[in-house]
């Protein structure tokens, strides 16, 4: 059965979407055009921004989240938010235990989920 191999998240801007995971992330875009920029995940996966071609996303539902897991105790994943948050990165919700563990969820300039958890 074919699996996955792209996660697109659509953004307004993607030239400033790329440059704002791939800070976040350190990561370099493996392919760039003005509205659609691709990073490489590991294991044929790839994370894309698209430009959205839906139009105003003020407007658009967020209804799923991309989620960063880390390994290590919770001080980790509070350590990553302490980061984030000194960098300005907009926060949804902060630090708190869930029932998979420590977490935290911020938001890119678009409003689009990003999750921060512990390796399950």
């Amino acid at each position: 059965m074919p699996a996955p191999t792209m996660f697109i998240v659509y953004v307004a801007d993607a030239p400033a979407a790329a440059r704002f995971y791939g800070d976040l992330f350190d990561m370099t875009p493996v392919f760039e055009n003005p509205g659609f920029f691709a990073f490489d995940l590991g294991g044929g996966v790839q994370l894309a921004l698209w430009r959205s071609p839906a139009g105003d996303l003020a407007t658009t539902p967020r209804t799923s989240e991309l989620c960063l897991t880390l390994p290590g105790d919770p001080t980790v994943i509070d350590e990553l938010f302490a980061a984030w948050k000194g960098r300005g990165v907009t926060v949804v919700s902060e630090p708190e235990d869930a029932v998979f563990g420590r977490t935290f969820v911020v938001a890119d300039p678009d409003g689009n989920l990003i999750r921060v958890a512990p390796v399950d």
